[in-house]
């Protein structure tokens, strides 16, 4: 498959594009800076561009068969970044529907599973998140009601542990006693994702 990867340089990126590239794909990385990916110069096409230029990001999908955004705020926020999700999904969802680039596999963040309650997720987010919860909430509203054929991934915390592939899995909801998981695991499970069109319109819970 012909994939984009957005945010790439970011530790589930740097993991989408090892293993996407593992697996056969053709990649290319749409980013602000290369960064290490430098160093694949060759070996999967780089873009840079404005993430949320939706004309730009538009001319960057043409010819691919998917999207995998890794793509998410540093934290502590600052305030110009407080509705920077927003933003993307808006920014997205636009260059999406402008070509014929409809499958999207994005990561959204756990603290949106208000059910959950060992993890108490949404709980702790609101608590000392409450920037990042509202600004995920708007970026996964805009995706839904997009008309795309999308996944929303909710990983609870991320580590830098080894890949394993041995992660749970739950549609709607996160896995019970789902307090973490491994970037390379959330990486493996998005690849996959977008190759089997598994999850299509779902959004889905990962933990180890």
């Amino acid at each position: 498959m012909k994939l984009v990867v957005l945010g790439a340089t970011g530790g589930i990126g740097v993991e989408i594009v090892r293993q996407a590239m593992e697996r056969g794909h053709s990649i290319t990385a749409f980013v602000r800076t290369p960064g290490q990916l430098s160093t694949l110069a060759g070996r999967i096409q780089l873009i840079q561009g404005d993430m949320m230029d939706a004309a730009e990001l538009g001319r960057a999908l043409e010819g691919h068969d998917g999207v995998l955004s890794a793509f998410g705020p540093r934290l502590p926020l600052s305030n110009k970044d407080a509705d920077l999700l927003e933003r993307f999904a808006t920014t997205l969802t636009s260059a999406m529907l402008q070509t014929a680039v409809r499958r999207a596999v994005i990561v959204s963040t756990a603290f949106l599973f208000k059910d959950s309650i060992i993890p108490p997720t949404y709980l702790f987010g609101r608590l000392f998140f409450p920037s990042v919860v509202a600004d995920a909430e708007a970026m996964e509203r805009i995706v839904m009601e997009s008309g795309l054929d999308w996944t929303l991934v909710r990983p609870p915390q991320l580590t830098d542990k080894p890949q394993t592939e041995r992660y749970r899995v739950r549609e709607e909801h996160l896995p019970t006693f789902g307090f973490k998981i491994a970037r390379a695991d959330v990486a493996n499970f998005m690849v996959q994702c977008v190759e089997n069109h598994a999850s299509s319109r779902k959004i889905v819970g990962l933990s180890n």
